[in-house]
């Protein structure tokens, strides 16, 4: 009995050094030591880690390098720390800036007070064959209190994202604009970017502005837009939001360019709020307004033709303009079309089809469609359509021969004029025989 107590006291004063050496010697050599959760009296506490500095998080993406990843802790002891120095173990696929088999280091540029917070930037790469999703991770802090020698350390386990980027552009579906009328615009809002987009709002500044960040000027401040502010709400990652604006351009801009500024507020998938600028530019053209009127037949040398007028209102000529006539419903009228080149803003502009069918003629009601083809300033190509109902009479009757009044007219006066010179020159003949005579009697 007394050899086994003798035996317990020895065995309790053999293993007890052991232990507190064992233990002692995996936390000064990068064990993991207790949980993080767990205050002792001097610990050092882990809060947040993530991508960024401690000012500002950023979003990265597979095959970022040299971008700063931030632990931040707090000193949950009561006394001020100093000496603060920490390495980070990060999974395969993220490596230090000084090479794959570097280790991770980060230093502290002050001390810790007691009950404040801290924070280490490491500087890692990650690879391009990351992927976007939480990974694991392990930071050890070594450090010193104030008035007392040696190293604490402290270990701690957490998890961080790899968020992805995002990244915003802005542009017209259609980039044309017509002065002096109001233009329904498409603009476009893409994510091209691997990270979602949330809580997207859009605003247009309907003033004169000057952006710094593309150093250029907006024009807009004579243009009235309908409405000013769009909620787009969330965008994934390639894919994008589309929203229309009702946009009233002056004459004053027509052939140039209209400059939109956009400011985009939205949340990263830090979850913190981004604004950032964009301006989407327009060409403006301008209007041509056309009215086709006085639609109607004539006959004209025996042909009967539809006739019109075409009227251009607006502040801008059209170009290589046609009129094509068709029939409609049941017409037989053959489809015939007349260049008329140029519609011109200051008069109107005539035209004249002549009137075919296909097959015996019809008289009386047709139903025809008037076209009008013609181009802009931007060689768009546009057509106009005006629909009518016209009346063919039969043909006025003419002579058997189907002579022309005119080319009568013509041929009598031409045979009155040779019948006075075959007269005159008969005449003449008549006077020359007789002096012919009286010039051999005197012989």
């Amino acid at each position: 009995m007394i050899n086994s107590k003798i035996l317990l006291l020895f065995a309790t004063f053999v293993l007890i050094p052991l232990m507190t050496s064992t233990s002692f010697a995996e936390i000064q050599t990068g064990g993991f030591g207790e949980s993080p959760f767990n205050r002792t009296f001097g610990d050092v506490k882990f809060l947040d880690a993530y991508f960024g500095t401690s000012t500002e998080k950023i979003e990265v993406g597979p095959g970022d390098s040299n971008v700063p990843f931030t632990v931040e802790f707090a000193n949950v002891g009561s006394q001020d720390i100093t000496g603060i120095r920490g390495q980070l173990l990060l999974p395969y696929g993220f490596s230090s800036i000084d090479g794959s088999s570097s280790l991770i280091f980060a230093d502290s540029n002050s001390n810790s007070l007691a009950g404040k917070n801290f924070s280490l930037t490491f500087y890692v790469n990650i690879d391009k064959n990351a992927e976007i999703q939480q990974y694991p991770a392990t930071v050890k802090v070594d450090y010193s209190r104030l008035r007392e020698s040696g190293i604490r350390t402290s270990f701690s386990d957490f998890n961080f994202k790899v968020t992805g980027n995002s990244l915003i552009n802005a542009k017209a579906i259609e980039p044309f604009l017509t002065s002096l009328t109001s233009n329904n615009v498409p603009i476009e809002i893409s994510n091209a970017g691997s990270a979602p987009l949330s809580s997207l709002d859009v605003v247009i500044d309907n003033t004169q502005t000057t952006t710094a960040s593309t150093v250029s000027s907006t024009n807009i401040e004579n243009v009235i837009i309908f409405e000013t502010n769009w909620n787009l709400g969330n965008i994934e990652s390639h894919s994008s939001r589309i929203f229309t604006a009702t946009i009233y351009v002056p004459e004053s801009l027509k052939g140039d360019t209209l400059r939109i500024p956009l400011t985009i507020t939205y949340y990263d998938s830090h979850g913190e709020q981004k604004v950032v600028s964009k301006i989407v530019d327009f060409y403006v053209k301008g209007l041509i307004d056309l009215i086709i009127y006085d639609v109607n037949v004539i006959e004209l040398s025996g042909q009967q033709m539809v006739v019109g007028q075409i009227i251009n209102e607006g502040n801008e000529d059209g170009l290589f303009g046609f009129v094509t006539l068709k029939s409609l419903n049941g017409s037989n009228i053959k489809t015939n079309t007349q260049f008329i080149d140029e519609i011109e803003i200051d008069a109107p502009v005539p035209f004249n089809v002549p009137i075919e069918f296909d097959g015996e003629p019809k008289y009386g009601e047709h139903e025809i469609s008037i076209t009008v083809r013609y181009k802009d300033s931007v060689r768009d190509e546009i057509f106009l359509n005006h629909d009518a109902t016209i009346i063919v009479k039969e043909p006025s009757n003419v002579s058997e021969n189907n002579s022309d009044p005119t080319i009568i007219i013509i041929s009598i006066l031409i045979v009155i004029g040779v019948g006075i010179y075959i007269i005159r020159r008969r005449k003449n003949g008549g006077i020359m025989t007789i002096n012919y005579f009286k010039s051999k009697v005197k012989k």
